[in-house]
């Protein structure tokens, strides 16, 4: 059964054009030893822009629901299932690259979790640091890795417009950050605020600390997180619940594998 599953994951990524030679030394290293790596202009002008139209009128349509179907949380305005809510997003959990880094990451096969949007409201975004991992079962030294991230910056992440911070290295060590800190919100001496521009994209390893940064603008700052778990685990949306079949008859063979809904819903 193993077998089955590794050669299904290898001709869904080759599918979708996954090659051992997409990220540079450079970019592996930094997914090692730091836990994330920073794409810069992985999507152009034309498809950003697409993307936050589409966003907006979901944001208008869904009203005090966006985000509801997994979490809502003040001071944000979230959206979630975006598998299902447009073609536009389709190309930002299949992406080849990103495709690449999640698997330098987790190192065995892997499926969407969940396809989110967020972005935080002027004056609110602070987050704790944290893992994005069940906290009843930390994650054991040597333990493979089992959750990925991705954050699509529809929008340029600034130092003060509620951008993601970091604490390299983190994710190599056990356990979770109120194991080290008196206050995971406070300010870590060791954290990055990763910037870029609008059309970056930021592969993390989630089991490196990282948080929201308080959005001290008037103006919004879009993204959208395709999340990856090793195939063992359960999705944090269980699409097989979810997909609608105009989704399923839109998205190729490899697409529903990493969305595992590949024998229909």
């Amino acid at each position: 059964m193993k077998a089955q599953e590794n050669e299904a994951f290898e001709q869904a990524l080759k599918e979708l054009g996954v090659t051992d030679d997409l990220l540079t030394e450079e970019e592996w290293r930094s997914l090692d030893e730091k836990g994330f790596v920073l794409f810069e202009g992985l999507i152009d002008e034309a498809w950003a822009e697409r993307m936050r139209e589409r966003y907006e009128q979901l944001m208008e349509q869904e009203g005090d629901k966006a985000g509801l179907e997994v979490h809502q949380e003040a001071g944000t305005r979230r959206l979630s299932d975006l598998a299902n809510k447009g073609e536009v997003f389709d190309g930002t959990y299949t992406h080849p690259k990103v495709l690449a880094a999640v698997k330098q990451i987790l190192k065995r096969p892997f499926k969407v979790s969940s396809m989110n949007g967020r972005d935080a409201e002027p004056g609110s975004g602070h987050q704790a640091l944290h893992a994005d991992w069940d906290y009843s079962a930390p994650r054991s030294q040597g333990d493979p890795f089992h959750v990925a991230n991705s954050i699509w910056m529809l929008d340029a992440f600034t130092a003060d417009n509620g951008a993601t911070r970091v604490v390299p290295g983190t994710h190599l060590m056990q356990g979770f950050p109120s194991d080290y800190m008196d206050d995971p919100g406070a300010p870590h001496p060791d954290e990055l605020i990763v910037t870029g521009p609008a059309g970056s994209v930021i592969v993390i390893n989630s089991h490196l600390w990282h948080g929201g940064t308080t959005n001290r603008t008037g103006k919004t700052r879009r993204a959208i997180h395709p999340y990856f778990t090793a195939r063992e685990f359960p999705q944090q949306m269980n699409m097989r619940d979810f997909i609608r079949p105009s989704t399923y008859d839109r998205i190729s063979p490899a697409a529903r594998y990493l969305l595992d809904v590949e024998n229909g819903s």
